[in-house]
């Protein structure tokens, strides 16, 4: 019989990932399948933190962090998933034996930038409104560009360069007259930016020194990360102004906080899937190719920013620079 890891999709870290090459349908896949975990994502994490006036976002990281570890945990133990190409089927129950110390120890650097890109990300998803802030996430990519060559070497096309650049431009002319500027929103926002661009970079990097496939990284960083977490939200008080807080029972609140954690398990996969099939610049552009259903639906069940011609022009040409780089990466440019 077929065991079930055999027909999960999973990256091989020894395969070889280049800016230049054509997508393969995998990897068309891959991203497809990030696009739409991520829209749903950033709509739950909105409803829980400005709908249900959650105060703790540092909170809704831990349990995602929590729920993934277990399900990933569970998932090993019954042989449905693997950690590394070519892993055994057998395995002590042990949590510390699922994971190499050596290997363990190699993810750090990963796992750090993991736990920075999660803590103010979501952070940045309070401070401004769903249409503004996938408008400055899409700056990500000029912040990919210059990390990914730094720490990979990848070096871009002109085409590439080029979709980049009009992606960036829209940005700048969709948020030229913003009504609801925050500048600490917005220094946060940027601030995600950059520790996005160093995480799916260290993806590429960390992803094939290790030896781990998309679950084992994802299994290290929560390992690693949850604990810290962990002490972080009980020092800050986080904790136990959750248990005060009072909508923690509502159903409501619990099924946005459950669906959360589903697709933040999800979407974690993806973007190392995507990230180790593709690269990090695809995964960045996959991130602003989605963002048009994101705005839609952050207009219609948040509201927040004004309906504006330039808005909608910077919109269309984030899009437009959007599908040029798809168009460019298929064409193996």
């Amino acid at each position: 019989m077929t065991k079930g890891h055999d027909m999960i999709p999973v990256t091989d870290p020894s395969s070889k990932t280049s800016s230049s090459s054509a997508m393969s349908r995998r990897g068309a896949y891959a991203a497809a399948s990030y696009m739409a975990c991520a829209v749903l994502l950033v709509m739950f994490n909105k409803a829980a933190l400005s709908s249900y006036h959650f105060p703790c976002a540092n909170v809704i990281t831990l349990f995602q962090m929590v729920c993934s570890c277990l399900l990933l945990y569970a998932m090993r133990c019954w042989d449905i998933i693997s950690f590394s190409a070519g892993e055994t089927q057998s395995i002590s129950y042990n949590p510390a034996t699922l994971i190499p110390l050596k290997t363990l120890l190699r993810t750090i650097p990963l796992a750090v930038s993991y736990l920075l890109y999660m803590l103010v990300s979501m952070e940045s998803i309070r401070g401004v409104n769903v249409p503004m802030y996938t408008t400055l996430r899409r700056t990500t990519v000029a912040f990919t560009m210059v990390v990914e060559y730094f720490l990979t070497g990848q070096r871009c096309s002109l085409p590439v360069v080029g979709s980049v650049g009009i992606i960036i431009l829209g940005a700048f002319i969709a948020g030229a007259r913003d009504l609801s500027f925050d500048s600490y929103g917005y220094t946060v926002v940027l601030m995600s930016n950059i520790c996005t661009a160093v995480y799916l970079a260290s993806i590429a990097r960390i992803g094939k020194s290790s030896g781990l496939n998309s679950f084992g990284l994802m299994w290290c960083n929560g390992i690693i990360c949850g604990p810290i977490l962990l002490i972080w939200t009980s020092i800050s008080g986080d904790l136990e102004t959750t248990m005060k807080f009072p909508n923690l029972f509502s159903p409501g609140f619990q099924a946005v906080m459950a669906l959360s954690c589903i697709m933040a398990f999800l979407i974690n996969y993806c973007v190392f899937w995507n990230t180790m099939l593709n690269s990090a610049l695809t995964q960045t552009i996959c991130g602003n190719l989605k963002d048009l259903f994101t705005i839609g639906l952050g207009w219609l069940m948040f509201g927040g920013l004004p309906f504006d011609l330039l808005n909608v022009v910077g919109q269309s040409l984030g899009f437009l620079g959007s599908c040029l780089y798809a168009y460019c990466k298929l064409q193996g440019r």
